[in-house]
């Protein structure tokens, strides 16, 4: 499925925005993007937080080993219902204010955790900076779909993943070296230049629109695109995809050009979680010491550089390969190592020795970060804020995030449970099951939205393509 054809009767409505050279520097608009990613870097130290600091609190005895799992269920608990929370604020108070709150329950929380007085404060703690969690997750990925032109959309929007896995390699790599609270400590910075960097930059245009604010939406536009930019065909282009005295319900979900996306995204969001990817990260210490390294907080280490490096390759690869092809590839790639994993403790539960398949199963472990680092990683988030319109954007968004959320906390809940009773071989078969899911639902539902604006996609959700083609 592609919108091809939506490029052709978008140049005829606004003729100036089908060039890329009618959009202006990218360099304002690159700044303006590296200071909402602070919260997804804030975002992704608290979800490494608990990998260095949990070892030590439980050898500490600060937290028993029944204490020790609330902590961590608490961060996808709590992120559950800050997505829907998200969603609300965005459409009430507007991206930039609901970025700029995150940081006080970040702030507060990892103030509680440094303090570390006693178990109530730590989970507290925890719950606080879990909510700001699903604050983010809803806000910083709509804020930049919004702000991007559409031929760096793609690339800008997967720099919300990056980030992410930066702030995980950083705590990863500073458990190296400093104790839990000193971490919690560290953790409040990025919060704080979080708020500092809101105050530079400008609110999205499209919901300065919706609330009936041309003149200061066109001021942000300015402050996007660069001063000598004419914005004024690109803010009717918006315009006219807005529709100001439309008040939004939930009941219109029912309705196909909302139902469509928000059935794709949640689908999305479902496929990523159970692609086994938080299991396959809680093997990670054990699948190394099977290698010969015993280094516990190493290993962490070296799977957060293998993130980094494969989703900056995602991020130049995005407006180039494409979302569908991306999600394909990476989703192909997933399956193949699930299956890989499942061989590899199907062998060893026959007899065979660990040392002698250690290579597989490190290998397998790499291969697959890297193609979820490709595409299941950073285009579920990315595909969220580009298949809705602006008026349902924030509602569908939180409705995501909440699902994402709640199928992350399943499958950490149930993971051991399914072990149990199938062994890690059957498990492992059944994540791949879901990965090659994931594929065949990308293959046939999934259009492409390279290189097309946010009304482009709104235009095809609403029927108005007269023709559509594959990738």
């Amino acid at each position: 499925m592609d919108i091809d054809s939506l490029d052709s009767s978008s140049a005829r409505s606004s003729p100036k925005l089908s060039s890329t050279k009618y959009e202006g520097s990218p360099f304002r608009l690159y700044v303006t993007v590296a200071f909402v990613c602070l919260g997804p870097f804030a975002f992704g130290y608290t979800i490494g937080y608990s990998s260095p600091a949990l070892p030590q609190m439980q050898t500490s005895r600060i937290l028993t080993k029944e204490y020790a799992a609330w902590f961590g269920s608490l961060l996808p608990l709590a992120a559950m219902f800050g997505g829907p929370l998200g969603g609300w604020m965005i459409e009430k108070y507007g991206r930039k204010s609901t970025l700029l709150f995150t940081s006080a329950p970040y702030i507060i929380g990892w103030w509680l955790i440094a303090r570390g007085g006693n178990v109530t404060m730590l989970l507290l703690g925890r719950l606080l900076t879990g909510l700001a969690s699903g604050l983010i997750t809803v806000c910083a990925p709509v804020y930049i779909a919004e702000v991007s032109t559409k031929s760096l959309r793609g690339l800008l929007g997967a720099c919300n993943q990056l980030s992410i896995t930066f702030g995980i390699l950083m705590v990863y790599a500073l458990g190296l070296h400093f104790k839990w609270d000193t971490l919690a400590l560290f953790g409040s910075i990025p919060a704080g230049l979080t708020a500092i960097a809101m105050l530079f930059v400008p609110e999205t245009p499209r919901y300065l629109l919706m609330k009936e604010r041309r003149i200061q939406a066109l001021q942000s536009l300015v402050k996007l695109r660069g001063p000598h930019t004419d914005v004024e065909d690109e803010c009717r282009d918006i315009e006219e995809g807005i529709d100001t005295k439309d008040t939004f319900t939930y009941s219109e979900f029912k309705k196909p050009e909302l139902s469509r996306p928000l059935y794709i995204s949640l689908a999305i969001m479902f496929f990523q979680q159970f692609s086994g990817i938080n299991a396959i990260m809680f093997y990670t210490v054990a699948i190394f010491k099977s290698a010969g390294i015993q280094n516990s907080e190493f290993s962490t280490v070296i799977i957060g550089a293998v993130q980094v490096v494969s989703t900056v390759v995602a991020c130049f690869l995005m407006d180039k390969a494409g979302r569908r092809r991306l999600l394909i590839i990476a989703g192909s790639i997933m399956t193949v190592t699930c299956f890989t994993f499942g061989a590899y403790y199907f062998a060893i539960k026959a007899g065979r020795s660990p040392e002698t398949l250690s290579w597989l199963a490190v290998g397998s472990l790499i291969i697959y970060i890297i193609g979820f680092s490709l595409g299941w990683g950073p285009i579920p988030l990315l595909a969220m804020s580009e298949l809705f319109p602006a008026r349902a954007r924030g509602a569908a968004s939180g409705i995501a995030i909440f699902v994402n959320w709640l199928c992350a906390f399943i499958v950490t809940k149930e993971f051991s449970l399914v072990q149990d009773w199938f062994g890690e071989a059957v498990t492992f078969w059944i994540f791949g099951a879901f990965c090659l899911g994931g594929v065949m639902f990308v293959i046939k539902y999934l259009p492409e939205t390279k290189g097309k604006s946010l009304e482009d996609i709104e235009l095809y959700f609403l029927g108005r393509s007269i023709t559509y083609s594959s990738v």
